[in-house]
């Protein structure tokens, strides 16, 4: 495993870094030239745009694919919270730009967002709130832009507590929000994933993994949750299959990006970049983050729960949409997932968008 990307990985991801591999561009060239023409919008109606915006003073990159224009817009704020899904979601997005127009964006010092912009003044600017106001600033200007009167809000991981932050802050502005992943409490998080590491290690017999998980004890405890601590505690319960369900590696998705045909070279290696950027100044806070006080959501909300995610666990979520009000809401469960529910069940997670989802945002559209 690479330390180095451990150290990047801590939040949403596994312990490995994008583009690990490191093979020459000549042997994705030929794979990435059909991918980008098998990945062409090419309905009249349709619609496949990349552009530069400037949201909260940072030129930040936007995605926007679907065969539709007349079609609701799904906002996906990714995790991370410096791994964007541009680079990877030709590996399951096609279908969903059937029923949605779907709007991905790499967030401020992420992908190619990060070497866009001056990082001296970028690393003034990481904080949560930011990234929240970015999602609502992005929110306003696609529903201006594309005539809309609202989004759907999805997030994924890190995404998810930006993404809870800016429904609360904005309602008027989503039809529904969709959690994949969901973060309630991060601390609460931590303890539930560590116990399952403890627990299958304990099962396998992993003498290596019981000593290492045996010297962050009692974890998260009473100590500060450093990022060796959490590098640890990140580390066995990814292996055992919380970030892929039944995967102890994940290169499938490390690797994706390089038959992207949005991402050149220089783009990749800026994710781990932008993640190593961002990791110091946003962890105090990331540790801080707890959504339990909240008992009232004021727009629909669903939740999209891996069976297997020990990365951001689904008990907490579970717990939690138990006893939360809100117009409507769901709880579904991905049963062969764990953390890339996107990428793990693509098929399920298109039906529950189109069965649960969609018809929110056709009907109040009208």
């Amino acid at each position: 495993m690479k330390i180095s990307f451990l150290v990047v990985a801590i939040f949403f991801s596994a312990a490995y870094s994008f583009g690990q591999g490191n093979p020459s561009d000549d042997a994705y060239f030929k794979a990435r030239s059909i991918i980008r023409d098998l990945d062409s919008i090419v309905a009249p109606n349709g619609i496949q745009e990349t552009y530069p915006v400037n949201i909260g003073g940072v030129r930040q990159w936007v995605y926007v694919r679907g065969q539709d224009k007349d079609n609701p817009i799904l906002l996906f704020v990714h995790g991370g919270p410096a791994s964007p899904m541009s680079p990877v979601m030709w590996m399951f997005q096609r279908p969903i730009e059937e029923y949605f127009t779907v709007v991905n964006y790499d967030q401020r010092a992420s992908g190619r967002t990060f070497i866009s912009n001056d990082t001296l003044s970028l690393g003034q600017t990481i904080t949560i709130s930011q990234y929240v106001k970015d999602a609502i600033e992005l929110a306003e200007f696609v529903t201006k832009k594309y005539k809309k009167k609202k989004v759907i809000l999805m997030g994924h991981s890190w995404g998810t507590i930006v993404s809870m932050h800016a429904a609360l802050k904005r309602p008027d502005l989503f039809y529904s929000y969709v959690g994949v992943g969901q973060v309630i409490n991060t601390v609460d998080n931590e303890r539930v994933s560590y116990e399952f590491a403890v627990k299958e290690a304990s099962r396998l017999h992993n003498e290596v993994a019981l000593k290492e998980l045996q010297s962050i004890a009692p974890y998260p405890g009473n100590q500060p949750i450093t990022r060796e601590r959490i590098i640890i505690a990140r580390k066995w319960p990814q292996y055992y299959g919380g970030l892929s369900a039944y995967r102890n590696t994940s290169d499938y998705y490390f690797n994706a990006p390089y038959l992207s045909p949005d991402y050149s070279r220089s783009d990749i290696a800026s994710i781990d970049k932008g993640s190593l950027f961002t990791l110091e100044k946003i962890l105090p806070k990331f540790l801080k983050v707890d959504f339990k006080p909240v008992k009232t959501f004021p727009i629909p909300v669903f939740m999209f729960m891996g069976r297997h995610d020990y990365t951001t666990p689904s008990e907490p979520t579970y717990l939690w949409l138990q006893q939360v009000k809100a117009p409507v809401k769901k709880g579904i469960w991905f049963e062969n997932s764990a953390h890339l529910i996107p990428l793990e069940e693509p098929g399920k997670m298109l039906i529950s968008l189109l069965n649960e989802v969609r018809p929110l945002a056709v009907e109040k559209s009208k």
